[in-house]
């Protein structure tokens, strides 16, 4: 379900973002981008995981983990019109859940996800209005601030690494300012430890996966 969200949202923005920019088809020629150029975006992201899991015997399960949906910040640089690196910088909150446990479903607490990711892109077209690119890159998530469920005495996730998939799309509005639009799949695991009072500890190893779509607006210095 989270992967069909994920890509639903994704087309929607599309259309969107096209559509509302469009009408600057008369506008003068684009700014263009070089070597040493400096983007800073402002982007609104839905987090949709995309998850899988094992919980260990007795237990059972399927962990859930809920959607959020955050402002986040980024920073690219220009190494050359067609390369870039972009560092995103954003933190979420999550409620975890395990459904179909042998005792139901179970409440484990909420975490919060500090992930940043770093990617290498392409950009296609540096000298045209519409600029799509794609990239790849590296994610470190720090899991922290866990609050545990009523039911548990402590819920810990393992830091991890992982990896992204990106493509955009950079719409010049006016001079240096852009429209943005942006799906990353980040490829990330964690392995939960669950306690709780006269019960067995139990672990959970799970792909969040999720994808990451935004949309914002950007300078270009």
């Amino acid at each position: 379900m989270a992967r069909q969200s994920g890509f639903t949202t994704a087309a929607a923005l599309t259309l969107l973002l096209l559509g509302t920019t469009g009408a600057q088809a008369a506008d003068p020629a684009p700014a263009t981008f070089k070597a040493g150029d400096f983007m800073v975006r402002v982007r609104g992201l839905g987090v949709l995981p995309d998850v899988s899991s094992k919980v260990s015997a007795p237990v059972g399960g399927k962990i859930d983990i809920s959607n959020d949906f955050i402002p986040e910040v980024d920073f690219s640089y220009f190494i050359t019109p067609n390369f870039s690196l972009e560092l995103i910088a954003g933190t979420t909150r999550h409620s975890v859940t395990d459904k179909s446990s042998i005792v139901g479903d179970t409440h484990l607490g909420t975490v919060r996800l500090l992930p940043p990711t770093l990617t290498a892109q392409w950009h296609f077209l540096p000298n045209e209005r519409i600029n799509p690119y794609v990239g790849a890159g590296i994610n470190y998530t720090i899991f922290y601030d866990a609050k545990n469920g009523s039911q548990h005495s402590g819920v810990r996730y393992d830091d991890n690494f992982g990896y992204a998939l990106q493509a955009g799309v950079d719409v010049n509005i006016t001079g240096n300012w852009y429209a943005n639009l942006d799906v990353k799949k980040i490829f990330l695991k964690t392995t939960a430890h669950v306690s709780a009072a006269k019960a067995i500890p139990t672990t959970a190893k799970v792909d969040i996966d999720p994808w990451i779509v935004g949309i914002g607006i950007g300078y270009k210095f």
